[in-house]
Order: structure tokens, then sequence, then C-alpha cells
């Protein structure tokens, strides 16, 4: 069995994923940017908007936010933007 993943806090901030909200045209000042980063240990960081309070009794079978997680949602564009960047491997 693999061992749980635990995340690490130490990790700094290594590339954005794709494009900025400010590229994106997502918004129009310095508050409320969704963005996917790379972190230096191949981990990566969501910056959205939280609405695990939202989900939570609505989540699907076997799918479940475990104390300390967030269910965090961003805009399609963001993803879309950074799949040229993610790897296949």
């Amino acid at each position: 069995m693999a061992a749980r993943w635990e995340p690490d806090p130490t990790a700094s901030f290594a590339r954005r994923l794709g494009k900025s909200s400010h590229e994106l045209g997502q918004t129009s000042g310095n508050a409320s940017c969704p963005d996917i980063w790379e972190l230096d240990n191949g981990d990566v960081a969501v910056i959205g908007r939280d609405l695990t309070d939202s989900y939570q009794g609505r989540l699907p079978e076997g799918v479940s936010i475990d104390p300390g997680e967030h269910l965090v949602v961003i805009p399609r564009a963001t993803v879309i933007a950074a799949k040229a960047d993610i790897p296949d491997a």
C-alpha cells in the first residue's frame, strides 16, 4: 500500500501553470485571483474560492472532504490555460 500523501508546508512556489487571472481577463484588481502553481517539490497549489460548505452535503459517492481540507473552485479558463504546462507523467 502506498504511503499517505502529506503536503510539505516548506515547499516554495516554483512556476505558474498557465496564465495569470489578469492575462485571462478574470479580474481587474489585485484581489480574487484564481491561480495554479507548481511547487518546488512537484506538488500543485490552487488558489480559488473556498466552497467547502456549499458542496459538503452533495459530494459524489466515495468523495469526502477530510478535516483540514477544503473544496476550492477555479474558473474553467484557468485550468485550460494551465493544460500546456502540466506534464503527462
